[in-house]
């Protein structure tokens, strides 16, 4: 080998060695993830929505990784104590967030002392089911329509009234929504939950309420309450004669919740895209599916992580102007 042929072979191996040492990093990153079991922080007590949610996927992806998938359950503060302690987690994909939307996009403007910036403080890998709410009416209520509804409360204002779970409550943001946006005045009764609220109505202590699937539609069905609309931007598909509030004449109304995975801030690309394939994959079970359709949870997954990120920069801009315009304060 003459002189020029060797320094070029020295220079290919240098080059070699080079690419073994450093694109490989970014590649292991996926390919070896996860070294240990992944903390999946809920920012909920056990047993409620959120806490059976993601004991519905957890298995699956503990199965589909080869580690444990661990529920962590760190409820208080509306959602603000999970977020920090993932939002300061080592960003290497062994800690995770179950988010919950109103956490993510409403505590942002309603608690403007919050200690960290939602939108720097994350990688959004996925979103994996979305709720919508029922809005329904006790009996004795002489509407029959969302129109019907509005005209009597602009006759009366203030005299109608509407249960909810609490200041910041997503019961109590899907009527505040649409207070903003039919120009009505109603008046929030606040009870410790959605079952207490969805009970208040039933009793006849209030007029309205926007309830969760579950809480609503077997009363629907046995009379002790009347729907008028859906809050989400289609029709439930276990009630598909019911409109939604968006085709009564408020188009582009959507009010639904969403349960999603976030890292924190700084985890390697490779481990946010592979997490998302697996979610994607966990979620596509039919026995995934049924689960959560019981919980009336509708599988709904964000088209990538970038697209998640926006879908919460989004909705957070809109809950601001909602909360702003309606002077809504955290208890």
């Amino acid at each position: 080998m003459n002189m020029h042929a060797l320094k070029r072979s020295r220079r290919y191996a240098a080059a070699t060695l080079l690419a073994a040492c450093c694109t490989p990093a970014y590649l292991m990153a996926a390919e070896t993830w996860p070294q240990r079991p992944v903390r999946v922080v809920v920012p909920f007590p056990p047993g409620g929505g959120a806490d059976t949610a993601a004991r519905i996927i957890i298995p699956r992806l503990s199965d589909s990784t080869g580690q444990q998938w661990v529920a962590d359950n760190r409820g208080g503060a509306a959602g603000n104590i999970a977020t920090g302690i993932v939002a300061s987690a080592a960003p290497d994909g062994h800690t995770v967030l179950l988010g919950f939307a109103t956490a993510l996009t409403v505590n942002p403007t309603l608690y403007p002392k919050l200690s960290l910036d939602i939108q720097r403080s994350f990688a959004p890998v996925i979103k994996f089911a979305s709720a919508q709410y029922v809005l329904v009416v006790h009996p004795t209520v002489k509407a029959r329509s969302i129109q019907e509804l509005i005209a009597l409360a602009k006759a009366s204002p203030g005299k109608l009234n509407y249960s909810s779970a609490g200041i910041g409550s997503p019961l109590h943001l899907a009527a505040e929504m649409f207070k903003f946006r039919a120009v009505v005045d109603m008046v929030n009764v606040n009870y410790k939950g959605g079952g207490p609220a969805a009970a208040a109505l039933l009793a006849g202590e209030v007029d309205v309420l926007f309830g969760s699937v579950p809480a609503t539609l077997p009363h629907v069905r046995a009379g002790k309450m009347r729907a008028l609309a859906a809050t989400g931007p289609k029709r439930l598909p276990i009630a598909p004669d019911m409109p939604t509030v968006a085709e009564s004449g408020f188009p582009g109304f959507s009010v639904t919740s969403w349960y999603g995975l976030l890292a924190p801030a700084g985890t390697p690309k490779a481990i946010v895209e592979r997490m998302f394939d697996l979610t994607v994959r966990a979620v596509a079970s039919q026995e995934v599916i049924d689960a959560l359709g019981r919980l009336g949870l509708e599988v709904e997954t964000s088209a990538s992580p970038a697209a998640f990120a926006k879908e919460i920069q989004a909705e957070t801009a809109d809950w601001a102007k909602v909360i702003k315009a309606a002077n809504i304060r955290a208890e």
